[in-house]
């Protein structure tokens, strides 16, 4: 099974502003998940929302980009934005912010 990723503008943003080591880990994790890969350590929805987040972690630091299945596309997975997370819990204002960022896409 093969997954698409849309990386909207800010998730586009995060990733170019990642350090080079952090960015090629995120896309190589992005890439096994696209591959079929089923790992939680990669790839994990957030419990009680629609948000999805792919992690990476790089000398000390975690990253993550948060997303959404395309409800349309099943096959599709919209990359909304992403942060350096530096708590155990996925700050409630980053799922927020995504989920706006997934509500005005399926308005748009």
């Amino acid at each position: 099974m093969s997954i698409n990723v849309i990386y909207l503008t800010e998730a586009q943003q995060y990733i170019a502003e990642m350090p080079e080591k952090a960015r090629a880990k995120m896309l190589y994790n992005i890439s096994l998940v696209q591959s079929g890969v089923k790992d939680v350590r990669i790839f994990k929805k957030i419990s009680d929302t629609g948000i999805w987040e792919f992690r990476a972690s790089n000398s000390g630091n975690e990253y993550r980009l948060l997303s959404f299945w395309d409800k349309n596309n099943k096959s599709l997975v919209v990359s909304t934005h992403g942060f350096d997370k530096k708590t155990q819990k996925t700050p409630k204002q980053e799922i927020s912010h995504a989920e706006q960022i997934m509500n005005d896409y399926y308005e748009g």
